[in-house]
């Protein structure tokens, strides 16, 4: 494990001091580019050039955070969408739900109506039964009060 790591950093440190020679090359050759092309202009030239080059810099990076701004824009812009889009469906989830609860309540509210006169119904035929039973016990008591005259006259 330690060997692999060593060759992994000898390699790294192999790579980097490739890199450098590299670059001390690229060094080299744009030092001499730059003295065989090289312009000597007078101070007032330079300033202006410089401040030139230092505005396109900065136009630069402010079209960079324009595009960057844009970006930022379009995507708060389908974000503000999909917010709308979501609030749609909840507002419909919800509208629905709601008829559902009225319908259930409606339903309830049916179920009470019937289960009140079926209440009705009952008590009418619960009352019906009394008054009928009363009807029974009143001719049962005529019936044993006429049998026990009966009997009597017979046994006189």
């Amino acid at each position: 494990m330690e060997e692999k790591g060593k060759a992994r950093s000898e390699e790294r440190w192999k790579g980097a001091i490739s890199n450098l020679t590299e670059m001390a090359s690229n060094v080299d050759s744009l030092q001499k580019l730059l003295l065989k092309k090289a312009v000597f202009v007078d101070e007032e030239t330079f300033l202006k050039a410089s401040l030139s080059s230092e505005q396109a810099r900065t136009i630069k990076v402010l079209e960079q955070r324009v595009e960057t701004l844009e970006k930022e824009l379009d995507a708060a812009i389908s974000a503000a969408a999909r917010a709308r889009a979501e609030k749609r469906q909840a507002e419909a989830a919800q509208k629905a739900t709601e008829l559902h609860a009225h319908e259930i309540t409606r339903e309830l509210e049916n179920t009470t109506k019937v289960f009140e006169l079926h209440m009705e119904e009952l008590r009418a035929k619960q009352e019906e039964i009394s008054k009928h039973d009363n009807d029974i016990k009143l001719l049962e008591a005529i019936i044993q009060t006429l049998g026990g005259k009966e009997s009597r006259s017979t046994n006189d």
